[in-house]
């Protein structure tokens, strides 16, 4: 049984006719992905504040409790923080409560999930698979241990981690190297034992996001369905100031068999669900239970962003 995040989507074909002709499937325009509105609210100014993962902590009267993770490198920099939300639409209100890291600082979280089946624990990792396995009391974080991810055959830079349940209970991890341009990203799973900080054998497979196409790195953040899809957000990053794009989009499957096996398949033509212009998504959260997301944005030099969106299924 999976434990964990879902994004849903849109389907759409094109074609074209040219002087009573049709166009062949090869020679047609791909179609022009989904642009929802969504309200952004600033969490943060500056290159300091932006939000780089993101969990869900809790779900209660229309208000969402998120953890958020910050790829900050300096001493003294924030790491961790606490995001309230209230409200629907332009009528939505966010409030941020930094939270103090126990003892030294990692550096470059890039991606955080919540424990399943275990409430008030997390797994934060970093750019270069060292994972961080705290606990969250009220405003209180404490380490509980370290551990890394199982070696990459050429140096990674992770940007996406998730944990979901097995077939039998076991804790799955999937995590991702988010590739550039012409390098692919690359989608990894296998079992953890959180207590040793030890990983089944790994399996891997690569996957090119269909858009943004330019600046792109194929994975920024990851999720899996309680069925074990696997959805994942893209981004355009040029540089400081953008311009930045970004896009979600469906990438393969995860399934579980007894006795800790784990299959990981991709989808040779992922499919967009959605994209946006302006930002930086890094971060994706759902709560057990909901349709409503939460997106999270690194824009750099402009700071952090945070948008509801339909995106999970329950």
């Amino acid at each position: 049984m999976f434990k964990s995040l879902v994004l849903t989507g849109l389907t759409g074909l094109t074609g074209a006719a040219l002087l009573g002709a049709a166009v062949s499937p090869a020679d047609a325009a791909p179609p022009a992905p989904p642009r929802p509105a969504v309200h952004w609210q600033q969490v943060g100014e500056g290159i300091t504040s932006g939000v780089s993962g993101m969990a869900v902590v809790r779900l209660r009267h229309g208000a969402v409790d998120a953890l958020l993770v910050r790829d900050n490198k300096e001493p003294g920099q924030n790491r961790l923080a606490l995001l309230h939300r209230t409200g629907t639409g332009d009528d939505a209100r966010v409030s941020v409560r930094p939270l103090s890291w126990p003892g030294t600082e990692p550096v470059d979280l890039e991606s955080v999930s919540a424990v399943p089946g275990h409430r008030g624990q997390y797994v934060a990792l970093s750019s270069d698979g060292h994972a961080y396995w705290f606990s969250l009391a009220g405003n209180t974080v404490s380490l509980r241990g370290t551990f890394a991810l199982p070696a990459h055959p050429t140096k990674a830079n992770y940007e996406g981690f998730a944990l979901t349940r097995g077939h039998d209970g076991e804790l799955v991890a999937v995590w991702a190297d988010r590739g550039q341009d012409e390098r692919p990203g690359t989608l990894n799973a296998a079992t953890l034992d959180l207590g040793s900080g030890s990983f089944g054998r790994p399996v891997s497979r690569e996957v090119r996001a269909p858009y943004p196409t330019k600046d792109v790195r194929h994975v920024s953040d990851l999720a899996v369905s309680s069925d074990g899809s696997l959805t994942v957000s893209a981004a355009s990053d040029p540089g400081d100031d953008g311009p930045f794009t970004s896009a979600l989009y469906r990438a393969g499957h995860l399934t579980t068999g007894r006795h800790g096996a784990v299959h990981l398949s991709v989808t040779s033509a992922p499919q967009v669900l959605a994209a946006f212009t302006g930002h930086k998504i890094e971060a994706l959260a759902c709560a057990p239970g909901s349709r409503q997301g939460l997106l999270g944005t690194d824009d750099e030099n402009a700071g952090g962003a945070v948008a509801a969106y339909g995106f999970c299924r329950s």
